[in-house]
């Protein structure tokens, strides 16, 4: 296993693309964006962040956080998010032989790109992306 690191910098802004693991005609976020509020408010609820922006397209989102200034574990948001929605849908999709050994779900891509946010135009231009890039598809808004 590749030994992935990541910055964890407390109270910093992150942008994020999080991929569903089929993307190929697959709507199921927008399908589904009531059961994906719902566990981003649940996580949210158990570790706070503030949602600066966030896009649901209907096979990937955007969005761009900041967290606490005590509080770097943008991982473990992202995991619980990820867990409570898969547990909120039926167990119906495609699943490999290693995402079957391992009681995984066929629903996420396992990765996601995470970018930390390096000052106040940098901030801008991805709050920019998400919404402007974006503007047809599915806000998420809370």
């Amino acid at each position: 296993m590749p030994n992935y690191r990541r910055a964890l910098v407390p109270g910093a802004s992150w942008f994020f693309t999080v991929n569903l693991l089929e993307r190929r005609s697959n709507d199921l976020l927008v399908r589904h964006i009531d059961v994906l509020r719902a566990s981003v408010r649940r996580v949210h609820r158990l570790h706070p962040f503030t949602i600066d922006a966030w896009m649901v397209l209907p096979e990937h989102m955007h969005c761009v956080w900041t967290l606490p200034p005590d509080d770097a574990d943008y991982p473990l948001r992202w995991r619980l998010i990820k867990t409570f929605f898969c547990r909120a849908l039926p167990p119906d999709e495609y699943r490999s032989a290693v995402r079957l050994h391992r009681g995984e779900r066929g629903i996420w891509q396992r990765r996601y790109w995470e970018h930390l946010i390096r000052n106040e135009n940098d901030f801008r231009r991805h709050v920019d992306y998400v919404y402007v890039n974006h503007s047809s598809m599915v806000w998420f808004g809370a």
